[in-house]
């Protein structure tokens, strides 16, 4: 009878697999870190990007695959007035919520969607500006957002007006950005119903391709299909991100056929990675910059004479050729050379241990002691922050120098960078978010950016390059705004709020049969558009 019993399950296994359609597709990110979170609007991590805005929600316009073209998202269109400072967005009709266990959508987005996306950010006041304790806004802020946005009205559901305070050149391209993905003003309403606020950022609801399952912390996170997709649909059904921090480890998993696709190798793997028959390697320059950000507030680091004297203590050809290993080339600007507007003609701080020595000897500087922070994960800025900072602190020695060597776990270490009073200076980096130099010099160095809630991690606030990005950004006429971001880039290499390391080159290895992935410019890994082949 068991024998029996066993045969007619076999059947019926049979049968069933017979009867069932296609297999389901599973495709496999090997990410490099867990995300701060699911909510957009508060982090400017690419990690949590690409976990949360790029999978799950939509903005009102987005970029092309590949590019920094913009193009409509939950916008169709938009029309903009004369002067610049009137923008009417016209909405996409049946742009369908997403639903999970808690909540299920009675409507589809609306221009109350769109308020609520603007006004939860940047109005203190709203009940949803600090719905978990000590969140900040820090794109928001840091791009003067509150300031520039005059007022944000419905016209009809389908129909946004945005008044401006003055016209602003990249507004446009800033929407794009993760930071004003639209969120569902329903889905908040419910929850604070429920009294489970922070749902809001551990389950996320959106618009876009795929729908968030389940996170288990610091290992995995599960997504299908959205079945209501208002664009293409996925040709994959299921996509998990397996979080494996160590590159080696990725790498690994992927000749295993474990993952699909990863990010950021280490440069020392990739040759070995180019004779895989089984893989297959992109590559384009990155639009990126690292950097060491002093603590400008802190003595003696409020000194410019200091900030450059330490800059000439540390060999950067070091840092490219043990760290970077040919993948990248010393940066001397904050803005990497493949971005419009780059000033060629700036020099770098010149390596001299000697002259470094007695630029601090002039400056009363004696004994000192400082911090040098290591992000504990790989970045495409940055494949080894550790490793940096070891050379670094080798270098600093040199002319007198003490260097502890300090980190944390990656959401603590980017939330504890912005905390005023800390101490010595930290390693960081961005890629560009828009194409756009503001989002580089606006976003990382001016004073809005340093006054609270910005991304400014030199605290460096210098009123005559504040006022030059100001003055760039409400001009349209590209050649003028290129003169003045170029003046800026000057103060900034006087001024020496950072010691400006390295742009590398991105490097993307995935398996030979992934077809559909379109690296970005931006840095981003977006999964909408991937296959896999038999």
């Amino acid at each position: 009878m068991k024998l029996l019993s066993r045969s007619l399950l076999a059947v019926s296994a049979l049968a069933l697999s017979a009867a069932a359609p296609a297999m389901a597709k599973t495709f496999v990110y090997c990410s490099e870190a867990s995300p701060e979170g699911f909510d957009p609007a508060p982090y400017t991590s690419g990690t949590t990007f690409d976990a949360s805005a790029h999978p799950v929600f939509n903005g009102l316009v987005e970029f092309k695959p590949g590019t920094t073209e913009v193009e409509p998202g939950l916008a169709e269109s938009w029309d903009v007035s004369e002067d610049g400072t009137v923008y009417t967005f016209h909405l996409r009709p049946g742009a369908k919520w997403q639903s999970n266990d808690i909540f299920t959508p009675t409507r589809d987005v609306t221009a109350d969607d769109v308020i609520f996306s603007f006004e939860r950010q940047g109005d203190a006041a709203n009940p949803w500006h600090e719905y978990i304790p000590g969140i900040t806004y820090e794109y928001y802020t840091a791009m003067e957002m509150p300031e520039l946005v005059k007022s944000v009205e419905k016209v009809d559901d389908l129909t946004v007006k945005v008044t401006l305070t003055h016209s602003e050149a990249p507004f446009i391209a800033n929407l794009a950005m993760p930071f004003m993905s639209i969120v569902s003003k329903e889905y908040a309403d419910t929850l604070a119903a429920a009294g489970n606020k922070e749902d809001f950022n551990n389950k996320p609801i959106g618009t876009g391709p795929f729908k968030f399952v389940a996170y288990q912390k610091d290992a995995v996170i599960r997504y299908q299909k959205n079945a209501d997709y208002w664009g293409d649909a996925p040709k994959i059904d299921d996509l998990i991100f397996a979080i494996t921090t160590d590159a080696s480890v990725r790498l690994q998993k992927l000749k295993a056929g474990e993952c699909h696709l990863m990010p950021y190798p280490s440069p020392a793997d990739i040759e070995q990675i180019k004779a895989d028959p089984n893989l297959k390697l992109d590559e384009m320059p990155g639009l990126n910059v690292a950097y060491l950000a002093y603590n400008t507030t802190v003595a003696p680091f409020d000194k410019p004479e200091v900030r450059k004297a330490l800059n000439q203590a540390i060999n950067k050809e070091a840092i490219i050729d043990a760290v970077f290993q040919g993948a990248g080339q010393v940066a001397k600007n904050p803005i990497p050379p493949t971005m419009w507007s780059y000033n060629d003609a700036i020099v770098d701080d010149v390596y001299d241990p000697e002259a470094a020595k007695a630029a601090l000897e002039a400056a009363g500087v004696k004994d000192l002691s400082m911090e040098i922070w290591a992000m504990p994960v790989q970045r495409p800025y940055m494949p080894n922050a550790r490793r940096t900072a070891e050379l670094m602190q080798s270098d600093l020695a040199k002319v007198g120098v003490k260097a502890e060597i300090v980190s944390y776990e990656w959401g603590e270490y980017l939330k504890k960078s912005m905390e005023e009073g800390r101490k010595g200076a930290v390693i960081m980096g961005w890629t560009g978010d828009n194409g756009d130099p503001d989002n580089f010099l606006s976003v990382l160095l001016s004073c809005a950016s340093a006054q609270g809630g910005g991304a400014n991690r030199a605290f460096w606030c210098n009123q005559e390059f504040s006022d030059l990005l100001t003055q760039a950004k409400q001009n349209s006429d590209v050649e003028e705004r290129t003169k003045l971001y170029e003046q800026a880039q000057v103060i900034f290499k006087e001024q020496a709020p950072w010691d400006t390391l390295a742009h590398s080159t991105q490097f993307v290895p995935m398996r030979a049969n992934v077809t559909g992935f379109t690296m970005s410019p931006l840095g981003d890994f977006t999964f909408e558009h991937v296959d896999l082949t038999e």
